[in-house]
């Protein structure tokens, strides 16, 4: 990896950023690329002076994305949305992008293309977030054959829009929703192992072409990603199931908010499991040990508990 050339976009995000940190650690020389890279210095201090380049560009502008792909080795996707807001689309980011990010990796004559996509995308998917991702992935791959998809379930880490927006509204809500009766599975993911795995598509000469489904050492319904939450942080508090209809008509008033709570599109994501399909490539595949929930929550949440960080967890 020392020295190789990889260009990261939606490298502000989420995920990106620990692509961009697990990169720079391997010596690569990183192009970040983000539609507010400028505001994003906090990418410059996890490389060595001029190892980490900081370039404002859309996903869907093919000029600029052209150059910044000229002789590079590699490419990561990083970019996505879990709702719609203004221009940025799911289709526009999680379809076109891919589409166009793709057909210039191929015409530049980039070796390798990693792609993130998330767990649940399918073409006959309830949720319009879900299908657009089945669709991105099909466009990359028609544009760049090699490509390597990953397939992330429920992404945890200090920065994860779950955990730490439930814990913040458990600290002044008497109740948390479950939605559906909170029976939806999923296998969390630390966000550090999908950047491992990032790493492991760009090194491996088994990974082009591969679809690798990211998933923890655990699965979990929803309440009991709730459950745990709770006991992390010393509170107790009512988990009241809301039926899909009902979660679907709050969700109507809800999704105008500037960053919703819940959406209609993420009530219908919530009928169908984010687990991996039996016998799917996944972690170990790429030679990386899944990390626990019980071992990272600890770290991020006890911002949230009675007290604050200093003091223990305590029921409340």
């Amino acid at each position: 990896m020392r020295n190789r050339r990889v260009v990261v976009v939606g490298a502000s995000g989420f995920v990106g950023r620990y692509v961009v940190r697990r990169l720079a650690a391997a010596g690569a020389v990183v192009t970040a690329v983000a539609r507010n890279a400028s505001g994003a210095g906090f990418l410059r201090p996890m490389g060595d002076v001029g190892q980490i380049a900081l370039v404002d560009c859309d996903i869907g502008d093919t000029a600029r994305l052209g150059s910044l792909l000229e002789g590079s080795d590699a490419v990561v996707n990083a970019v996505g949305i879990l709702y719609e807001r203004g221009a940025q689309k799911f289709r526009a980011l999680h379809e076109d992008g891919p589409a166009t990010l793709a057909a210039l990796a191929s015409k530049t004559g980039v070796r390798r293309f990693v792609h993130i996509s998330a767990l649940g995308a399918a073409e006959d998917a309830p949720a319009s977030y879900a299908r657009s991702k089945a669709r991105g992935e099909a466009c990359a791959r028609a544009a760049f054959r090699a490509a390597t998809i990953l397939r992330p379930s429920l992404i945890f880490g200090p920065e994860d829009s779950f955990f730490n927006r439930f814990a913040a509204i458990a600290r002044l809500s008497p109740a948390l929703p479950l939605i559906g009766g909170g029976a939806t599975r999923f296998a969390p993911v630390y966000v550090g192992d999908v950047a491992a795995a990032v790493i492991a598509a760009l090194d491996r000469d088994d990974a082009p072409g591969g679809i690798y489904e990211l998933a923890g050492p655990r699965e979990a319904s929803l309440k009991e990603l709730f459950e745990l939450m709770l006991a992390e942080i010393g509170r107790k508090r009512l988990l009241l199931p809301l039926p899909f209809g009902l979660a679907t008509v709050a969700a109507f008033f809800l999704e105008w908010a500037p960053h919703p709570l819940l959406t209609r599109d993420q009530v219908r994501l919530l009928r169908r499991d984010a687990v991996p399909m039996p016998g799917a490539p996944g972690l170990a595949a790429l030679g990386i040990e899944p990390t626990a929930l019980e071992l990272e929550l600890p770290l991020y949440l006890d911002r949230f508990r009675p007290g604050g960080r200093l003091a223990g967890p305590a029921a409340a």
